[in-house]
């Protein structure tokens, strides 16, 4: 039968959650994100007590006649549970453009790492937080570097009705500049019309700007924004 942590053990495992997660969060912090410090470090400890109460906090009961628990259940619903708090910090901006993505799987991860300290197991929450920190940080000049994350991925384009502007006319000139488009949609009312093209990653930035330069000399453009 398995026996009770001790108090001492207990507080050790929940200060090196809220410490690991705290390290999550300062790196969120540092971004300005709405999840950071205090969010991260929350969601750890949290995580980290829900897994010392699944494992020890029933130990009273555990093998009593008529009663049978699971001691991973109340662990297993962190995992879900905290994906409704990640969902928080997803922006849906506009058409495809969306934001916060990372932060809430760096929710989800924090929350292992909480249930890995609850459950004893240090060399594994440590390492997870080391992978954790270097894909938020280190990885990031390798994305700006191979992927140019920095470079302009939408254009909204405000046109006046009965103009030279045209899906034709625009698809020209996106062509002639050898821009790769994912997407581009269109909408109207009674006085204008709104193109939206949301580019590939991989585009040269200085390509689309002159591209736009171009786009933005056609007779009836009132409005460019990217």
């Amino acid at each position: 039968m398995m026996e009770f942590i001790s108090l001492k053990e207990i507080i050790l495992r929940l200060l090196a959650a809220a410490i690991l997660g705290g390290l999550v969060g300062l790196e969120r912090e540092r971004k300005e994100w709405v999840a950071g410090l205090r969010t991260h470090t929350l969601v750890c400890i949290g995580a980290a007590l829900a897994m010392i109460v699944s494992a020890y906090g029933f130990i009273d009961v555990v093998g009593k006649e008529g009663i049978v628990l699971d001691p991973s259940r109340v662990a297993a619903q962190v995992i879900s549970g905290v994906g409704f708090l990640g969902a928080g910090t997803i922006l849906f901006l506009r058409q495809e453009v969306v934001r916060g993505l990372t932060t809430a799987a760096g929710l989800w991860s924090v929350a292992a790492v909480g249930l890995a300290v609850g459950g004893g197991l240090y060399g594994a929450a440590v390492v997870a937080t080391i992978l954790i920190l270097f894909v938020l940080s280190g990885i990031k000049w390798m994305e700006k570097t191979w992927f140019k994350q920095q470079g302009i991925h939408a254009l909204t384009l405000t046109a006046k009705k009965s103009s030279d502007v045209s899906m034709i006319a625009v698809e020209d000139i996106l062509v002639k500049h050898h821009i790769a488009v994912n997407k581009i949609s269109i909408s109207s009312d009674a006085e204008q019309e709104v193109y939206s093209i949301l580019f590939s990653k991989f585009n040269d930035r200085k390509r689309i700007l002159h591209c736009m330069e171009e786009i933005k000399s056609l007779e009836g453009v009132s409005k460019i924004e990217f």
